[in-house]
């Protein structure tokens, strides 16, 4: 996993990238926001889709209202990038609706637009 600090409008912002799962569960969630708060200082990531297990997007497991709840917790802002247009579940699509209209937990298409969001929130 590779972390690269941003600084934008003097906002710290961590972007994730490699090869390798980083989110499989709660608990690595956790060890990710925790990694790059000690790291960097960054209270805001951006994560690419394929970074995050595909059970995150099966929302009867619950793993995606678990994982936002402890970034909410932490104080850690999430931009999540890639395609989701394959997805076909209404419940997943709501879920990405509503999460784009908060705050703290964001889906888009492209890295750039994910560092935006997570500038435009406060």
């Amino acid at each position: 996993m590779n972390i690269e600090h941003l600084k934008d409008n003097g906002i710290d912002i961590a972007v994730i990238s490699g090869d390798e799962m980083v989110i499989v569960d709660t608990q690595s969630a956790l060890d990710l926001a925790m990694t790059v708060k000690y790291e960097t200082g960054a209270e805001r990531i951006v994560i690419d889709k394929d970074a995050v297990c595909e059970e995150f997007f099966i929302l009867s497991t619950g793993m995606a209202g678990e994982i936002l709840q402890k970034f909410v917790n932490y104080h850690v802002k999430v931009a999540v990038y890639g395609e989701y247009s394959h997805y076909t579940s209404k419940p997943l699509k709501d879920f990405i609706y509503e999460s784009n209209q908060g705050k703290d937990f964001f889906f888009v298409a492209t890295k750039e637009e994910a560092v935006q969001k997570l500038t435009e929130t406060q």
